[in-house]
Formats: C-alpha cells, structure tokens, sequence
C-alpha cells in the first residue's frame, strides 16, 4: 500500500473513534456480566480489568478476528463472569465485531479501493475497540464505587 493510501486510511480509522467508544460503551452498560454492585459486594463474580486485558491481549498477538471471537467463546465457558446467552457481554462484543466492526471496516476498505485489506482494517478497530472497552471497565468498576 501506497503512502498516501496508508495516511488515508489512519485518517479513516481514526475518525470511527468515537463510534468504537460508543459501542463499546454501550456494550458494558447494557449487557449481562459481573459487574461491581455495591449491595452485594459480589466480587467472585465480577469481570476484573484484567481479565478484560487478556482479550486486549489476545486481539494484538492475532491478524484474525475469529481468534479474538474463539477466546471469548472459551472465557464464557469458564464461568460466568462474560454473561450467558444472548444478552451477554460476551455475545455483544461478538456480535458488534460481526457487524458494525466488520461493516465499517469493509467501508473504509471499499472507499480507499482497498477490499484486500479490510479484514486488517477490521482488526485494527477490534484492538482499539476493546482497548477502549478496557478503560472504560475501569472506570464502571473502580469509578463509581
């Protein structure tokens, strides 16, 4: 890829920030998870900044994001910290890269005509959508306490 084309896609990528922290904001308030409850102080059961690290972690050592998929997948089996069923944490983050991740990033693929590249486009936004998942899980758990 070109220069220009390289510069052009930052710019791309760079002006869905708001979209993937809105997302992924939108994910951690309204899906099912450990979450910190003050009432009943239920720490076994709430998701940790760190666990959520592990998939931030996972999603920069893959080019695929079927992996970071796979890995979610594996920690809801673990135990209920990721939510159950349809209304998880878990199955919203899935289902946000399947569309609105993916979708975006065959747009800025299709608008810079560089369809070869989307799904590392693709990856590029996951890492930083769920970077941004990271710091915000932060604050719902240490913020508001």
């Amino acid at each position: 890829m070109d220069p220009k084309t390289q510069l052009k896609l930052q710019q791309r990528i760079l002006e869905q920030e708001d979209n993937l922290v809105s997302w992924i904001q939108d994910a951690l308030d309204n899906s099912s998870y450990g979450k910190f409850n003050p009432q009943k102080k239920e720490e076994e059961k709430l998701l940790e900044e760190s666990q959520f690290r592990n998939l931030v972690s996972v999603s920069t050592s893959t080019a695929s994001a079927e992996v970071v998929k796979n890995f979610l997948r594996y920690q809801v089996g673990r135990g209920e910290k990721w939510g159950k069923g349809k209304g998880s944490l878990a199955n919203c983050i899935i289902a946000q890269i399947d569309k609105e991740i993916k979708e975006t990033a065959d747009k800025i693929a299709s608008e810079l005509d560089i369809q070869e590249h989307s799904s590392a486009i693709a990856m590029n936004l996951i890492r930083r959508y769920l970077g941004y998942g990271a710091r915000y899980l932060t604050y719902l758990n240490k913020g508001q306490q």
